[in-house]
């Protein structure tokens, strides 16, 4: 029987500043959640990346005004055990679920924008504020945060999914 699925992979280009902030909005987030959802592991990753790539200086500022530590944080690109092991994937923008199904043989099928379940109307990209002040960093920030319940639920769905896809094989 394959192992379960149990890591959700945030995906942004350089791994610096969205990927990073979100990750541990949503690692944030799962610590208020039953199990099994509070024992995911949640990493993020680059599709562009110079490796071990400290977090942004105004990524962390923005995350500690939120009571979320990101300063350990250094940058990946996407590893094939967290392409093995991922349960999600959520990008920040369509190019970058776009670069990712190139960098997996097979493309994943489990892709997503992170907010493209928050409802109609939303805008679904986060835009990139690399080299912008820090209420850029703040703006990105809050749209993540606007995301989490839905992903949240999304995540727990697919998981439940999963499950029962286990005990069918049975």
């Amino acid at each position: 029987m394959a192992d379960l699925h149990d890591e959700i992979v945030f995906i942004c280009t350089a791994n610096t500043c969205r990927s990073p902030m979100s990750a541990g909005l949503f690692r944030h987030a799962l610590e208020a959640q039953p199990e099994p959802l509070r024992s995911l592991k949640v990493s993020s990753a680059g599709v562009s990346v110079f490796d071990r790539q400290p977090a942004n200086p105004n990524s962390i500022r923005a995350m500690a005004k939120v009571g979320v530590d990101i300063q350990d944080h250094r940058s990946q690109g996407l590893s094939s055990s967290m392409a093995e092991s991922a349960l999600a994937f959520f990008g920040m923008t369509d190019s970058h679920l776009a670069l990712l199904s190139l960098q997996i043989e097979p493309a994943p099928s489990n892709l997503f924008l992170m907010r493209e379940f928050i409802g109609e109307g939303a805008s679904i990209a986060i835009p990139d504020p690399f080299g912008m002040d820090l209420s850029a960093y703040e703006a990105c920030r809050d749209s993540m945060v606007e995301a989490i319940p839905s992903l949240i639920r999304v995540v727990e769905k697919l998981y439940e999914a999963q499950l029962d896809s286990r005990s069918d094989d049975r």
